[in-house]
């Protein structure tokens, strides 16, 4: 969330902003419309609240004088005086609501690095680790792959829970696990704390991140007010909601396993086949509360922390930055790490870092102070996948597949693995 301060200095930089992400908007007409009613109302209950007190004073005074008439016109004044700044008050809570949701809904402003650009065919690519895999035979894609493997159901996943699921059994059920620890094992060599988060969050937390109110359509309801998490980013950044940090233990590196549950009611069509785009998946999830000066030095800290698993996996990758027409809503700066996939003959999205900046810590009220420091600021929040697992399991599928069917397990998850070194086909 943008302060409310900085909208009302700077409209035209808010304007460009948007223009600059494409579909964004914002009601520039009706914020100074609402700002200028809450100003007026402060204004009149500062002067009322002044007259009601000099007026107070003079009821004393003209008691003992024996004014009893002129005291009780001035009690009366009083009374009327109270009664217009309860007014004033409720009038103004009902224009401070309104100008915090106008304000909720205008997206962060993109970093003065991020490249101006229409939308992902625009993100500039940033570097590339490894070669594309080739083939002396046709490859086949991983839907067709776990389902010869046995180690994905299709079928069953949709007669459990409906189109967009999916049942891993065996050899899946366990690499899906094996990458699982091995993601956080890497993690917490790096420094990250791990948490175990609930999956069902509130409101206010899905506020506290963005999701809530313009991405409600992609979430899962389950109460009125409360929903299946998107990511662990919701669960991981709300921890320190309403708290003041201590500045001398800055930055602070979470990270947490969970399963993800989204509707993509934006995504019809897209990604159809596979376990690409579902409605639940598992995921890795990494996030860091920074000092301001400090935070895009984590950023890029985080990214190469991604990219080091997909490293040690061997699976060929390579990072883009994305323009200001495809930046996520939360996002100041945001880089996308896509692996290949030789199905799509292309590489795809596997993680997504950002920094947000100040704008999540705003509107889930997240400061520090240091130990010296008499006033706090807001800190300033990362999140990124590290990484997505079922688009990992599909990755090691397509790439590391044979000529016999059979897949080879990375080097580096054998171990995990129990010491399985492939996966064939069962008999």
């Amino acid at each position: 969330m943008l302060d409310i301060r900085f909208v009302r200095e700077n409209p035209d930089v808010v304007d460009a902003a948007c223009k600059s992400r494409q579909n964004a908007h914002w009601d520039r007409e009706k914020f100074f419309k609402l700002d200028g009613e809450r100003r007026e109302a402060i204004v009149e209950v500062e002067g009322l609240q002044a007259e009601r007190n000099t007026v107070s004073k003079q009821i004393g005074q003209l008691m003992r004088e024996g004014k009893a008439q002129e005291a009780e016109a001035a009690k009366k004044q009083v009374a009327a005086n109270k009664e217009r700044i309860a007014e004033l008050d409720r009038k103004r809570d009902t224009v401070e609501e309104e100008l915090k949701a106008l304000v909720a809904a205008i997206p962060n402003i993109p970093d003065e690095s991020v490249p101006y650009g229409a939308d992902d065919s625009e993100n500039p690519e940033v570097r590339r680790w490894g070669v594309p895999t080739e083939f002396d035979f046709e490859p086949k894609a991983h839907w067709d792959l776990g389902a010869d493997l046995g180690v994905i159901d299709f079928d069953r996943g949709v007669k459990l829970a409906g189109t967009r699921f999916y049942l891993l059994s065996g050899l899946g059920a366990r690499m899906e696990r094996a990458l699982i620890n091995f993601m956080i094992d890497c993690h917490n060599e790096a420094g990250f704390k791990e948490f175990w988060p609930p999956v069902i969050t509130n409101h206010d937390s899905l506020f506290g991140t963005g999701q809530l109110p313009k991405f409600e359509d992609d979430l899962y309801h389950v109460q009125p007010d409360l929903y299946l998490i998107p990511t662990a980013e919701v669960q991981l950044t709300n921890i320190h909601r309403d708290e003041i940090l201590d500045g001398t233990k800055l930055p602070l590196f979470y990270t947490a396993f969970t399963p993800c549950f989204r509707e993509e009611a934006g995504s019809a069509g897209r990604d159809t086949r596979g376990i690409i785009r579902v409605h639940e998946f598992d995921k890795v999830e990494m996030v860091k509360f920074a000092r301001p000066e400090d935070s895009m030095n984590q950023l890029e800290s985080m990214v190469a922390e991604a990219e080091k698993i997909l490293q040690l996996l061997k699976l060929p990758y390579h990072v883009v930055i994305l323009c200001t027409g495809d930046l996520g809503f939360s996002a100041a700066k945001c880089y996308d790490i896509e692996v290949w996939l030789p199905s799509y003959n292309n590489y795809k999205e596997i993680s997504s870092c950002s920094n947000c900046k100040d704008f999540q810590a705003r509107r889930a009220n997240i400061r520090f102070k240091d130990s010296a420091g008499k006033s706090t600021q807001l800190v300033h929040t990362l999140n990124g996948s590290g990484l997505a697992v079922g688009r990992t399991m599909a990755a090691i599928l397509e790439n590391y597949q044979n000529a016999d069917g059979s897949v080879t397990i990375p080097e580096a998850l054998v171990p995990y693995m129990g010491g399985v070194e492939a996966i064939r086909p069962e008999a």
